[in-house]
């Protein structure tokens, strides 16, 4: 790998514990790449000759892809696309430093809203934020307790962290379009602990069963069946963890967070196999409620269709938003607090005046238009608990490499 800055030290893991549970490690492992505590040097600044850290390297499974390690021809294969995996490695260590930074910070009281601009914020830093190039891959996501995904605070939202909460984190970080999709669970309690277990355990062994030529469907029963061999007692009620069964995983492709397949994190679904150089999100998502989630609450994601049609739009203020999202987003997803910022999204893009005011009716006419689609939260039963673990893997040719992989998760 590449080089590091002038306090680099391969040897050094960290010395600060996380304020939460449901990761490992030390929150200022970044140091060793000679980053600063805070982090405060952009990511290739650290790593001026490339050479960005390498994620997981797995193997392929099935005796059919044994061959592929030591192949010449798929070697040869990998070679040529040192630029791409250099750039996914890139958004990775900057998606590593970002949220085991948070980890140091992340405890009851926070708002959440608070929370999200200071990863966000953070995340800009690092990646060197330059509009549709370099950026952020699509809004915080800190979904609490029943909340399983979709969930960002809007404008004005006060909710603020407890110690009894279960909150998953979701960020994404991007580079060329290329994004990193990676998720954990945060809590505070020990009794929550089974829940995150469980999930982290059914995501590592469901990116474990992953690969080229693999069946969806078998990834879908792998996970379920880890998922399910927990119990988790909460407040001194039993519950078994279940998997949440219409939430999945997906392939990603360039500046299209969900490219057309999906992973299952249950058993039962269709056969279609897995692909030489895709990328997929392999997450799970497990719960104490009915494992089946549903729309609910105020939106606050959207994103532009990435096949939008060409619809000519009547009203004005409809045409300047889509302008805006054109030029600040393109089809990645956005939410309505950036859209408030000074710079609506992206200072590189709009400098300090793109912020969009009155935008709600624009914003409904462009998803009524089917330019634009909302993504509102999605949550299982008031009362349960979600936890949810999620890694971006790359099916190299020569072995499976799980990129987003850090030493917290």
């Amino acid at each position: 790998g590449g080089g590091g800055g002038g306090g680099a030290n391969a040897a050094f893991t960290g010395s600060k514990p996380a304020l939460s549970r449901g990761v490992k490690g030390f929150t200022d492992s970044y140091m060793r790449y000679g980053q600063t505590e805070e982090p405060s040097i952009p990511v290739a600044e650290l790593f001026p000759n490339g050479g960005f850290p390498m994620g997981e390297e797995q193997e392929h499974p099935g005796a059919y892809n044994t061959y592929r390690i030591g192949s010449e021809e798929k070697k040869a294969a990998d070679r040529m696309q040192e630029d791409l995996y250099d750039k996914v490695r890139h958004a990775s260590e900057v998606h590593r430093q970002v949220r085991r930074w948070a980890q140091s910070w992340i405890k009851p009281g926070i708002k959440l809203i608070d929370m999200c601009e200071a990863i966000e914020e953070k995340n800009r830093q690092l990646v060197q934020e330059s509009g549709l190039k370099a950026g952020i891959g699509f809004p915080t996501g800190c979904s609490v307790n029943h909340v399983a995904a979709h969930f960002t605070p809007n404008g004005g939202d006060q909710t603020v962290l407890k110690e009894g909460d279960v909150m998953s984190i979701d960020f994404g970080t991007q580079i060329d379009g290329r994004i990193i999709d990676c998720a954990w669970t945060v809590c505070f309690q020990e009794q929550f602990d089974p829940l995150l277990e469980a999930t982290r355990e059914a995501t590592d062994v469901g990116i474990r069963t992953c690969g080229i030529d693999v069946p969806l469907n078998e990834v879908g029963a792998a996970i379920q069946e880890v998922m399910e061999s927990y119990e988790v007692t909460i407040d001194g009620v039993t519950y078994p963890v279940k998997c949440v069964r219409n939430l999945t995983g997906h392939s990603i492709g360039p500046h299209q967070i969900h490219a057309g397949k999906s992973v299952p994190i249950v058993a039962g679904g269709d056969a279609t196999r897995m692909e030489e150089n895709e990328f997929y999100a392999v997450e799970t998502f497990g719960t104490t409620g009915r494992g089946h989630v549903i729309e609910d609450m105020e939106c606050s994601h959207y994103m532009k269709n990435f096949n939008a049609p060409h619809v000519p739009l009547r009203m004005p203020s409809s045409k300047r938003l889509l302008g805006h999202i054109n030029k600040t987003f393109g089809t990645l997803a956005f939410c309505r607090r950036w859209l408030e910022r000074d710079d609506g999204g992206s200072a590189a893009v709009n400098g300090s005046n793109g912020q969009q005011t009155k935008y709600l009716g624009a914003l409904k006419n462009l998803c009524d238009n089917n330019i634009v689609q909302a993504y509102p939260p999605l949550v299982d039963k008031v009362g349960s608990y979600v936890s949810q673990y999620e890694h971006t893997i790359l099916l190299r040719p020569t072995c499976k490499e799980v990129i987003s992989r850090g030493d917290d998760y």
